[in-house]
C-alpha cells in the first residue's frame, strides 16, 4: 500500500507534508521516512537514489519514490530537480494527485510560474489528493500571486472548511473581507 507525500514548505506556509508510504524495508522505505520526517538531506537523497537504482520497485513504488525524492529536493532548495522528480512520477503514474500538488508548490517557490501552479494544482485537486486542504491553500497562494483575489479567498475558505484547526490557513482567510455590492436586481 502506498501513500503520497505533499511537501508544503517554503511557501511561508507551515511545513505540512504527506509523503508517499512505501511498505517494507529497503531504501525506498528509507526514502519515504526521510521525506516524511525531514532527515539529513544528503543521506536522504542517497537512500532515494539507491532505491531507484538498485531496488525492484513496482511502478507505483517507483512513482512514490520519485515524489518522496522530490520532497527532499524541495527541502534542499533544489526546485528544478524536485519538479523533474514530480514529472518522472507523473510519467509513471499520471493519476498521482500528490505529484501534481507537490509540483504546484515547487512552481510557486521557483517564482514566475504562478499561473502554471494554478493549473497543476487544479489537476491535482481533480484527482483527489489525500490532503486536499494543502492543495486548496497552495492554489489560494498562487491565485493571490496572479491577482485573482476572489479565487484566492474561495481556496483559503475551502482549506479552512476542510481543516478548521489549521491556524495558518485561517490567518490567510482572515486577511480578506467580503464586500457585498448592490446588483442591478437589488
Amino acid at each position: 500500500m502506498l501513500f503520497v507525500a505533499t511537501a508544503l514548505q517554503m511557501l511561508s506556509v507551515s511545513a505540512a507534508q504527506a509523503a508517499m508510504t512505501v511498505i517494507g524495508g529497503g531504501d525506498a522505505h528509507a526514502c519515504f521516512v526521510a521525506a516524511e520526517q525531514d532527515r539529513s538531506l544528503r543521506a536522504s537523497l542517497m537512500a532515494c537514489d539507491a532505491a531507484l537504482s538498485n531496488e525492484a520497485l513496482s511502478t507505483a513504488e517507483r512513482a512514490a519514490t520519485f515524489v518522496n525524492r522530490g520532497i527532499i529536493n524541495m527541502h534542499a532548495q533544489n526546485l528544478t530537480t524536485a519538479i523533474a522528480d514530480y514529472d518522472q512520477a507523473l510519467k509513471l503514474a499520471p493519476g498521482l494527485a500528490e505529484a501534481y500538488v507537490n509540483k504546484g508548490i515547487a512552481l510557486i517557490n521557483l517564482g514566475g510560474r504562478d499561473e502554471d501552479a494554478v493549473a497543476v494544482l487544479t489537476q491535482g485537486l481533480a484527482l483527489g489528493p489525500s490532503r486536499p486542504e494543502i492543495a486548496y491553500y497552495t492554489r489560494g497562494v498562487a491565485h493571490e500571486l496572479i491577482g485573482a483575489k476572489t479565487e484566492a479567498y474561495e481556496d483559503f475558505k475551502t482549506a479552512v472548511e476542510l481543516k478548521p484547526d489549521w491556524a495558518e490557513a485561517a490567518a490567510q482567510l482572515a486577511r480578506f473581507s467580503v464586500v457585498h455590492r448592490p446588483t442591478a436586481a437589488s
